[in-house]
């Protein structure tokens, strides 16, 4: 059973990171991220890394919504505040489910 969460653990680890590194390669490195946890989210069902697995997803779907949402309005100028916007909360949203991770806990 410790192998197994350590196992995860290291999986949410890993999708952090990929997720940290989307805003330098284009976002790419989210969607495998993403792609890893639906893969993976029955293994970690009922556990507390079930948590981080469906922060990470809607970190994600939320980010890709607005980021959307900020390109299409980018001629209107307002675009550029909504990505300025979501990509703080993206980050905000990495570093806190990191921390909390680190800390053996679910994020909140």
């Amino acid at each position: 059973m410790a192998q197994r969460s350590d196992s995860a653990r290291n999986l949410a680890v890993a999708v952090y990171i990929l997720q940290a590194l989307s805003f330098f390669v284009g976002g790419i490195t989210g969607l495998i991220g993403v792609i890893i946890n639906y893969v993976k989210l029955d293994d970690v069902r009922n556990t507390w890394i079930e948590r981080h697995f469906r922060w990470q997803i809607r970190t994600f779907w939320i980010g890709l919504l607005w980021t959307v949402i900020g390109i299409v309005t980018t001629p209107l100028i307002i675009g550029w505040f909504f990505l300025l916007g979501i990509s703080i909360w993206i980050i905000y949203r990495i570093v806190k489910g990191a921390l909390a991770l680190n800390e053996g806990k679910a994020p909140v």
